[in-house]
């Protein structure tokens, strides 16, 4: 058995009661899903292809920032119109692609903070769009991430979008507690450190206060992640207080099951993989990739170009003659799919270390 079996849609963007089966499933199995960071077709199917040599599920999501990329760097994001039109047409782009690769998809959106949450409402809007003519929403789920505001604004605002979200049976992800570091334009380098770990209170909160508007939802609990890489040593995670809070959870709310919550994984470039393991264990079903994909990404580019430097500096004229083109050296089919590779072979060790590869 794998995880085809508890899936209706077999490949192509699983939705509702799939990607609730699919968490079931990687919770119960122990393994936890890769969630991609996409800015561009080139980057949605190199993750794709990787996945689908790896036998593996995958999550591809886009930022607020990604997704302004993915809609032009020309258009002007006002009131987050870049960002908006560019998660759709990722969205519509992704849903068009994914079935010829044969895996299921998760399509998500990546952190929401206060401030961007019209970009939230503006997905929302077509997801509700999308669902009344197709009987789904666009998106498989969303992230709201309120996690620098008031624990209780926190909580209350999510409720309100589960809400929304739930006659769509649509996931939604929420954060407790801060992920350190920056990124996208959010940075929380200097944070106090007692806001990098959540407490098993508020994790029971939020659990109880969103299990009575929908099953869909999963939490970011802050074990000490910190978005970026850094030296070893730099980063204290304490996966173990993932344990705790399922324990919590599970007395509080008085389940026989071990592992209630449905826990993601934030800030996880240069973790061991021992940390990944340990997480995971704990109830991790998803896990965040995206700072050591791009440098992944960049290094089969650069290493291509820096070995075919003297067959790009002109159209014409190479080491192999001065009449000889180089238009095969430039063609950006060529030097863009570097970058693929390199990308995917980094995904594929994020699907090997989390244990995702072969679950299919």
């Amino acid at each position: 058995m794998g995880a085809k079996d508890v899936l209706t849609r077999k490949a192509g963007v699983i939705v509702g009661d799939d990607v609730l089966n699919l968490f079931k499933y990687a919770k119960e199995k122990g393994f936890a899903i890769p969630a991609i960071n996409v800015t561009s077709s080139s980057t949605v199917v190199a993750s794709l292809e990787a996945a689908r040599d790896a036998n593996a599920p995958v999550i591809l999501q886009t930022s607020q920032g990604g997704a302004a990329y993915f809609a032009g760097k020309g258009v002007d994001n006002k009131d987050q119109a870049a960002s908006i039109a560019g998660a759709t047409a990722a969205a519509h782009y992704i849903r068009s692609i994914a079935p010829a690769y044969g895996i299921p998809v998760v399509l998500h959106s990546d952190h929401c903070a206060k401030k961007l949450l019209p970009w939230l409402d503006g997905m929302m809007d077509a997801d509700e769009a999308y669902f009344k003519q197709h009987g789904e929403p666009l998106f498989s789920s969303h992230m709201i991430d309120l996690s620098e505001e008031p624990v209780e604004w926190n909580i209350q605002t999510t409720e309100k979008y589960l809400k929304r979200a739930a006659p769509m049976k649509q996931w939604l992800e929420m954060e407790i507690g801060i992920t350190g570091g920056e990124e996208d334009g959010v940075n929380n380098e200097d944070v106090d450190n007692n806001s990098l770990y959540t407490q098993p209170e508020d994790i029971y909160n939020i659990w109880s206060t969103l299990s009575k508007v929908s099953p869909y939802f999963s939490i970011a609990a802050a074990f000490g992640n910190v978005h970026g890489v850094y030296k070893p040593g730099n980063v204290k995670l304490h996966p173990e207080l993932l344990g705790k809070h399922q324990a919590y959870v599970k007395e509080k709310a008085d389940t026989k099951e071990d592992k209630p919550v449905f826990l993601v994984f934030h800030g996880g470039s240069g973790s061991t993989k021992q940390e990944y393991k340990d997480a995971i264990g704990h109830g991790v079903v998803k896990v965040n990739l995206d700072t050591d994909l791009q440098f992944a990404y960049l290094t089969g580019i650069r290493d291509y170009v820096l070995k075919k430097k003297d067959y790009l500096m002109t159209a014409v004229g190479n080491p192999d003659g001065e009449d000889k083109p180089n238009k095969k050296f430039f063609d950006p089919r060529v030097w863009v799919r570097e970058g693929e590779k390199t990308m995917g072979a980094r995904v594929t060790e994020g699907l090997k270390d989390f244990n995702t590869a072969g679950q299919l």
